[in-house]
């Protein structure tokens, strides 16, 4: 009988010593751009309070060596941290990103069907979707945004309807 026959399904799987550094280099490339976010996005990412004190240390360095090993350090927090969630909140910064773009084209579209024909009916179902939504906004920019359209005018009320979809959307995602 050979080793191979011994081996269980239910233990964990080996790790390669080269996975492991992959994988910690990756956790160490994620905390890089966590440092490279501002203030006020950092807010808006789960994590705890040892990372957010390293982000804000790694501000404060400047010089290149020192800053390097801050972000092994960074990397070494980054394995007690949900790396998922906070993948996924930068995602949602990155405006190159597949999750920014998808979200951006969603929120045309609503835009565009609530200035379009049964713009009424999707109103009323934007609204109770969203009860928190400033409901006489709502309807003042779709109002303004369709005569917009009819007239074939400059489409600065669309961009404010726009505006406004995007806000609502990002206090329900905890961005605001």
């Amino acid at each position: 009988m050979t080793d191979f026959e011994h081996y269980d399904d239910n233990e964990e799987e080996y790790k390669s010593k080269t996975q492991v550094k992959r994988e910690m280099e990756a956790l160490q490339d994620l905390g890089e751009k966590l440092t490279n976010l501002s203030a006020g996005q950092r807010k808006k990412v789960p994590m705890s309070d040892t990372l957010r004190a390293a982000l804000e240390e790694a501000d404060r360095i400047k010089q290149w060596g020192a800053k390097r090993r801050h972000l092994q350090y960074i990397g070494k927090v980054m394995r007690t941290e949900d790396a998922d969630a906070i993948a996924a909140r930068l995602e949602l910064f990155d405006s190159t990103s597949a999750a920014n773009n998808k979200r951006f084209h969603q929120l045309e579209a609503t835009r565009d069907a609530l200035i379009g024909e049964n713009g009424k009916s999707i109103l009323d179902q934007y609204i109770q979707a969203n009860p928190s939504v400033d409901i006489q906004q709502l309807r003042s920019l779709v109002r303004m945004a369709a005569k917009e359209a009819e007239q074939g005018k400059a489409t600065t009320q669309r961009k404010k309807l726009f505006k406004l979809l995007r806000e609502v959307q990002d206090a329900q995602l905890g961005l605001l």
